[in-house]
C-alpha cells in the first residue's frame, strides 16, 4: 500500500471497529432480555467487530514497520488490549461460568472493546 492510503486505512478501520463493536455490545446485551433478537445476524456483526480487532493490529504494525511511525506506549496497549478481549471472550464461550450468559459476555466484551477503541482515538 502506498504511503497515502495506509493511515487512511487505519483511521477508518478504528472508527469501524468502534462502530461496529457498539452496534454488537448493544445488540447482544439487548438479546439477553429478548431473545428474538438472537441469531446468525447477530453472531455475524460479532464476528466483524472482533475482525475488525485484528484489521487494525495489522494496519497500525504495517504503518510502523513500513513508514516509520514512532507507535506511543499507550496506544500498543490499548490496541494489543484489544486482540487479547477477543482472545478471553472466545475463550470462555463454551465456560460453564458462562452458561445462559453468552449474550451478556459479548454484550459487555465489545462494549469493552469500543472503549478501548475510543480511547485509542484520544491518545
Amino acid at each position: 500500500m502506498t504511503a497515502t492510503v495506509l493511515p487512511d486505512v487505519h483511521d477508518v478501520g478504528a472508527w469501524t471497529l468502534i462502530a461496529l463493536n457498539a452496534v454488537a455490545g448493544l445488540w447482544a446485551l439487548a438479546a439477553h432480555l429478548r431473545p428474538a433478537l438472537r441469531g446468525r445476524p447477530l453472531w455475524a456483526v460479532i464476528i466483524a467487530g472482533q475482525l475488525a480487532a485484528f484489521v487494525q493490529a495489522i494496519s497500525g504494525a504495517l504503518l510502523v514497520t513500513t513508514e516509520d511511525r514512532q507507535l506511543d506506549d499507550l496506544h500498543a496497549l490499548y490496541g494489543f488490549s484489544a486482540l487479547i478481549a477477543v482472545g478471553i471472550l472466545y475463550s470462555y464461550r463454551t465456560s460453564p461460568f458462562a452458561r445462559d450468559k453468552e449474550y451478556l459476555l459479548y454484550g459487555f466484551g465489545c462494549l469493552f472493546i469500543m472503549g478501548l477503541g475510543l480511547r485509542e482515538l484520544v491518545l
